[in-house]
């Protein structure tokens, strides 16, 4: 009998998940582990700057995707030591502790990309995790300028406050258009993260070959320069165990 066969229970409902994708092997989506990513369909988020194009449209998950993943996960074993659930938003979706807790089964560690919006769901998926990264996309209502949605601030605040208060590892990220950003308000950003409590924080410069909103692929006359944008780096890192400028 396989070990597909012998983890699920065959009489409780079957794992549905829409799989927009995976990475079959990757060495930096959870810090210090191989890792296979899974790419969840769907996002109620709709940030300029998204790269994600059709992984954002919500979908009903179709029978044996989750299976399909899971047999290569066993597969695997012994090549990876880590699944990560990324998006889209994986929080969107009630079957995700379920598969995090069959991986878990698997001897495999678990992470989570996430930029909060379901702090509840959070909640009951921190038992189960490992690892989490947590998008944060701006500082208060620029949140919300920035996501194109509104009262979503709130509930990332939740979410962090989740994270401060449990032991998972996890660091807090930002992707930086400088349509949304100038280097003050990134310093401000960081700055009260910092004083949250935040101590791994990674800023990550927004890809810009086809983001969601066309006017986000054309440069910023008035952007800053990378130098500057290192020097802020530099300022910033002692209020953090570890800061990161990624891309």
């Amino acid at each position: 009998m396989s070990a597909v066969l012998r983890l699920v229970d065959t009489t409780a409902p079957a794992i549905r998940l829409p799989v927009a994708g995976l990475a079959a092997d990757s060495a930096t989506a959870f810090p210090g582990r191989r890792a296979a990513v899974v790419f969840l369909q769907g996002c109620p988020l709709a940030c300029h700057y998204c790269d994600s194009g059709p992984m954002a449209e919500a979908r009903r998950a179709n029978p044996g995707e989750w299976e399909a993943i899971l047999a290569f996960l066993e597969a695997r074993q012994g090549e990876i030591d880590a699944v990560v659930f990324s998006g889209g938003e994986p929080t969107l979706h009630p079957d995700l502790p379920a598969a995090a807790a069959v991986c878990r089964e698997l001897g495999l560690a678990v992470g989570l990309h996430t930029a909060g919006p379901y702090p509840e769901r959070l909640e009951r998926l921190l038992p189960l995790l490992d690892w989490v990264a947590l998008d944060t996309k701006g500082r208060g209502r620029d949140f919300d300028r920035i996501v194109g949605r509104e009262r979503v601030w709130q509930r990332h605040v939740r979410s962090l406050g989740l994270l401060l208060d449990d032991d998972t590892p996890y660091e807090c990220r930002t992707t930086v258009h400088w349509k949304d950003f100038d280097l003050a308000s990134l310093e401000q950003l960081a700055l009260t993260l910092a004083d949250c409590g935040v101590r791994h924080y990674a800023i990550q410069l927004a890809r810009t070959a086809q983001c969601r909103n066309p006017d986000y692929c054309h440069p910023v006359p008035d952007a800053p320069t990378r130098e500057s944008l290192e020097i802020l780096i530099r300022r910033l890192r002692p209020y953090f165990e570890r800061l990161e400028l990624r891309g």
